[in-house]
């Protein structure tokens, strides 16, 4: 990340194929007036993810796009971690769903190891989503910030919103899980200033601060 930081402007492009993610980042865009267009409605090839961390992953992603299109390019790489399996999915957590068919066998995967540990008390089954955002422009310069949020896996999952592992992560200071919340309790981003809660809208703060405004 250079300390050189560069405004968005004109119309930007979110490296995502994921609605999940794509409704999340509009939302959160919509307030700056950015003008946006998504990796999959310009059919847009999603690129290998080869980084081995959540960065070089929304790097790998973002630079592909702006490469592709000659925009700056607004791309998302996060996971969740799970303590007890040594930071398990993390990376990996669209591919642990893929490979077990979905997001709902994921968790049940993720549940039956933590089981298999030992892990059932709520202090034994702590977790943090992370998301890595970045900006790229065609010309290789590059911006990125990471955001954390920290609670502890639940069973079973509750709650049909959101999207991914959402329904099995509850955030600590609250009683409902990501699954639960509205989308703008989960990644609204206080008038006041103050901490968002979700791991997205945390990293996008930091980013509007050095991009956006």
């Amino acid at each position: 990340m250079s300390d050189d930081h560069r405004k968005i402007a004109g119309k930007l492009v979110i490296a995502t194929h994921n609605a999940g993610k794509l409704n999340e980042m509009r939302e959160l865009l919509a307030l700056y007036g950015v003008e946006v267009v998504s990796a999959g409605e310009l059919g847009l090839p999603e690129p290998d993810e080869t980084g081995d961390t959540f960065i070089a992953n929304a790097i790998i992603k973002a630079q592909a796009a702006a490469d592709a299109t000659g925009l700056p390019a607004f791309a998302d790489d996060s996971g969740l971690c799970v303590d007890v399996l040594g930071g398990d999915p993390g990376i990996y957590s669209a591919r642990w769903a893929r490979e077990a068919g979905d997001f709902k066998a994921a968790m049940t995967k993720i549940d039956g190891l933590m089981r298999d540990k030992g892990a059932t008390l709520p202090r034994q089954r702590r977790a943090h989503f992370v998301s890595a955002l970045a900006v790229a422009w065609p010309n290789q310069h590059v911006e990125t910030v990471e955001g954390k949020v920290f609670g502890e896996i639940v069973w079973p999952p509750r709650g049909e919103r959101g999207f991914g592992y959402d329904p099995f992560f509850l955030p600590d200071g609250h009683s409902r899980t990501f699954g639960e919340m509205s989308s703008e309790e989960k990644h609204g981003i206080p008038a006041d200033g103050s901490q968002a809660l979700s791991h997205r809208a945390r990293a996008f703060q930091e980013l509007a601060r050095m991009c956006l405004k």
